[in-house]
């Protein structure tokens, strides 16, 4: 059954029987809701025009100077101060409002593109000539309407005099990069009371659940050129070490545990075939939702590269690139989360919208959702599963985190593909942005003048990750990666 859009009255009901424990949600007033509503509102076609220059920049990790840039300018316009460049990576940025003190909200703002999906914002295949990258996972509207909930929310703190600090964090190379990593690290969430985030997606839901913790990272062999006809017992394929690495790690796959993934890709395997390549590299992901399975498992793939490179007589070397945590759900902000977002309500599609999606579905796989799916809220959940990473587990282990989706995409449209590039760069995507910085700045709000649920989702954070912790990033003490993203031997600019 399709979930009903509820109005701000019946919202007040569900949250006080969903958080439960006799304590009922201390809400904005109604006005004040509609108040922030209506600043989204007004600034949906200029959020629109930020997201689609964004989509056209198409810039891969740690190289999002154009789309960093905007986000800055625009948070600058609306009266944060920025620091920029924090954490050792020149484009992630920190954005703070501070009116006395109170709580400090975070939202998280997302914005590199993914290679090899250049495509136009038509509905069947038509890459864009010249370029690599594209935004296959909506990091482009995620970034703009993170910034436009911000927005909101700080323009409703001025109005009304709401004491606390709103902050903005600017995050880069979400895919596989591990840009959040390198901000938990350097202590920047340290007093950060909760934080909000969402993503682009199909659907609209603000269910809670894991994701898997991974380590990523790049072997490198090194061996001896030669004529591969004339001479080929003088040269040591590097490449040679790569393939036999690959097969032996096709082999580990049978004694590994149970839903471990890994998958790689090789990145340079040389370029004649009559010359020995005396260089190689492949680039390795491992995922588990156990981060010690992950390490475990990496361990035992490195031992595979060696032996390739004894077999080969060349040399390896390893590189980590990237390595997150998985997701802590916290059920607290999730149905508080969820209860805004049924305000909010689903995406009204126009008549060249649903052209759209219908054209689409003729290159999407067959699904059960309806193009109506997106005018419709997902029931709440506290098990989703995923089968990607993300570093935004990582924030999720050192401050009380939730997510939502909001339906960005045509249904049935998968993550990383290029039917999620062309509809991101359609008014489709916008109409998901806007459901999406409304129920962030709702949520954001009413956190700000509910100290009881913060309580709440800090003490759920606390048993969650055991009374022991103490935060250890997966990628240990290297500096951020900034150069992952370029081609072996492609020198900084």
């Amino acid at each position: 059954m399709p979930s009903p859009r509820l109005n701000p009255v019946s919202a007040a009901v569900l949250a006080a029987c969903l958080l439960g424990g006799g304590v009922a949600h201390a809400r904005v007033a109604d006005a004040q809701r509609t108040q922030i509503r209506a600043t989204v509102d007004r600034g949906a076609t200029h959020l629109g025009e930020v997201a689609q220059q964004i989509w056209g920049f198409a810039e891969v990790g740690y190289q999002e100077t154009k789309s960093s840039a905007l986000l800055q300018q625009e948070l600058k316009r609306s009266g944060f101060e920025v620091e920029s460049g924090v954490a050792g990576m020149p484009t992630a940025f920190v954005a703070r409002f501070r009116n006395g003190d109170g709580p400090v909200i975070a939202i998280l703002a997302e914005f590199d593109a993914l290679p090899g999906l250049a495509q136009r914002a038509v509905p069947q295949p038509d890459p864009i000539a010249g370029q690599e990258a594209g935004h296959g996972c909506g990091h482009h509207i995620f970034g703009a309407a993170s910034v436009a909930a911000a927005q909101a929310v700080k323009a409703w703190m001025a109005a009304n005099n709401i004491k606390g600090e709103l902050r903005v964090y600017g995050a880069p190379a979400e895919e596989g990069g591990s840009g959040k990593v390198y901000l938990v690290r350097e202590g920047l969430f340290k007093d950060v009371s909760a934080t909000l985030h969402w993503h682009a997606a199909d659907v609209n839901d603000a269910s809670q659940g894991v994701s898997l913790a991974n380590i990523s990272g790049k072997f490198r062999f090194a061996g001896l050129s030669a004529h591969a006809s004339a001479s080929p017992e003088k040269g040591r394929s590097a490449l040679d070490g790569v393939e036999i690495m690959n097969v032996a790690v096709n082999y580990l796959r049978e004694h590994i545990p149970m839903g471990v993934r890994i998958h790689y890709v090789t990145t340079d395997g040389g370029s004649a075939p009559n010359v020995v390549p005396d260089k190689a590299e492949v680039y390795y992901y491992v995922r588990h939702t156990d981060p010690q399975v992950v390490r475990d498992v990496m361990a035992r793939v490195q031992k595979a590269a060696e032996g390739a490179a004894i077999a080969t007589e060349t040399k390896v070397s390893f590189e980590q690139t990237g390595g997150v945590y998985n997701m802590l759900a916290n059920d607290t902000l999730g149905r508080l989360m969820d209860q805004n977002l049924r305000e909010v309500g689903g995406e009204a599609w126009d008549a060249k919208d649903i052209a759209f999606g219908e054209a689409m579905r003729a290159h999407l796989p067959p699904t059960k959702l309806t193009l109506d799916s997106v005018k419709e809220i997902q029931p709440y959940r506290t098990d989703r599963g995923s089968g990607g990473s993300t570093d935004v587990a990582d924030v999720s282990w050192v401050t009380p985190t939730a997510g939502m989706t909001a339906a960005t995409w045509v249904p049935g449209t998968p993550a990383h593909s290029w039917q999620a590039v062309a509809a991101g760069g359609t008014p489709i995507g916008l109409k998901g942005g806007v459901v999406a910085a409304k129920t962030l700045a709702l949520t954001a709000a009413d956190l700000f003048t509910d100290p009881k649920t913060i309580a709440k989702a800090q003490a759920e954070l606390k048993q969650k990750r055991g009374a022991d912790f103490t935060y250890k990033a997966m990628v240990g003490d290297r500096p951020p990666p900034l150069d992952y993203r370029r081609k072996s031997g492609e020198a900084q600019p």
